[in-house]
């Protein structure tokens, strides 16, 4: 069974519910009081800095079960937000900050030219995603993955989205992250590459550009890992729930799976990017509650039916991997309780003021 790793952002806020640029002093604490891991532990389980004082990022070891993922989920919750208790801040996991703030890009070379030379976009990134890491055997693998989930990743985000509110405003989206992230060059869906070569040429032309520092700036929906052997998938929000981030995980394994297997099908038609950006952009504004786009059909449908479509389209790979019960019970829990957009909304609409909801926030990150 291929495994799964899970990488999530996290703010640092303060008693009121501010974003505290502490991370350095989160780390410091964190690195302190890690203990050296196993030799056969594999990569992950470490708390690492992200592009902004105001954040950190929590990693797992990889799983094959759901069951251990989300122990290892809940754990880097818990471990980040002791070492950020110890700095006199909290983690939550929410993709956006309410609160109008300005960001602070940590003490490091690479981050500091990637806000001179970006601007205003990299002075506004103080946003928190969920990447999942999917194991495949070699790069051949990983496009043939690629390629066959690009289409589903719209309902990935609307699932997970959990950033209605953006520097003091109401912006009417579920994730909002997603827009304010669509502003780095590479940034967004791609287009089928069809096989290695190409993948790697396109990266190949756009570090030729000039226009970005690294490869560590490919920022694609997904992407091969640079680091890992690994498909890295970076659409979803932070998740509110720890077991929603576990859901983006079996979603996206079993995406893998079926593209292993519908692999050299010549009946499954590929839809253009542009229909890629629309249907990106419609899971963004409306989440949950409204319509997305049916990836099958290409026209609008309610929400929990595009859902259904995707649980529909990889119920195979969910019986032979043997988390399908478990997928459609959180699933279902989901679209009765809402992402993160609705939860946040339900806070506000009871009364919360910024420093309330961020305090509901991060009792939800640790439950």
């Amino acid at each position: 069974m291929r495994s799964i790793g899970i990488e999530e952002e996290f703010l640092l806020v303060s008693p009121d519910g501010t974003p505290r640029a502490v991370a350095a002093a989160v780390l410091q604490h964190a690195s302190a009081r890690t203990p050296e891991p196993a030799q056969d532990a594999g990569p992950g389980g470490e708390l690492e800095k992200e592009f902004t004082q105001e954040q950190v990022e929590t990693s797992t070891h990889p799983c094959t079960d759901l069951d251990a993922l989300l122990t290892e989920v809940r754990s880097g919750r818990a471990r980040a937000d002791a070492s950020a208790q110890h700095a006199g801040a909290r983690v939550a996991a929410l993709a956006t900050a309410p609160q109008r703030v300005e960001a602070t890009v940590i003490a490091n070379h690479r981050a500091r030219q990637i806000r001179t030379e970006f601007g205003q976009v990299a002075r506004e990134q103080l946003t928190c995603g969920c990447h999942v890491h999917v194991e495949v055997q070699d790069d051949h693998e990983g496009v043939v993955i690629l390629d066959h989930l690009r289409r589903w990743t719209p309902v990935l985000l609307a699932l997970s989205a959990n950033s209605p509110y953006h520097q003091g405003e109401d912006t009417s989206y579920a994730s909002f992250r997603s827009q304010v992230w669509g502003r780095w060059p590479t940034a967004g869906p791609t287009a089928p590459f069809g096989d290695v070569a190409t993948y790697r040429s396109v990266v190949r032309d756009l570090l030729a550009s000039g226009t970005i520092l690294d490869d560590g700036m490919i920022y694609f929906d997904a992407r091969l890992s640079a680091r890992y052997p690994t498909v890295e998938v970076r659409v979803p929000d932070v998740c509110l729930d720890p077991a929603d981030a576990v859901l983006q995980g079996a979603l996206v394994r079993a995406l893998a799976d079926t593209a292993v297997e519908h692999a050299g099908r010549t009946d499954l038609e590929q839809p253009r990017t542009e229909v890629m950006r629309v249907a990106a952009w419609r899971a963004a504004r409306s989440g949950l509650s409204g319509v997305l786009v049916s990836p099958g059909l290409g026209t609008s449908a309610p929400a929990a039916d595009v859902v259904a479509e995707l649980l529909a389209h990889v119920r195979p790979a969910l019986e032979a991997s043997g988390d399908l019960e478990w997928v459609s019970s959180h699933v279902k829990e989901v679209l009765a309780r809402g992402n993160g957009a609705i939860q946040q909304r339900r806070w506000r609409d009871g009364g919360a003021d910024d420093s309330a909801l961020v305090a509901r926030a991060v009792e939800a990150t640790l439950a």
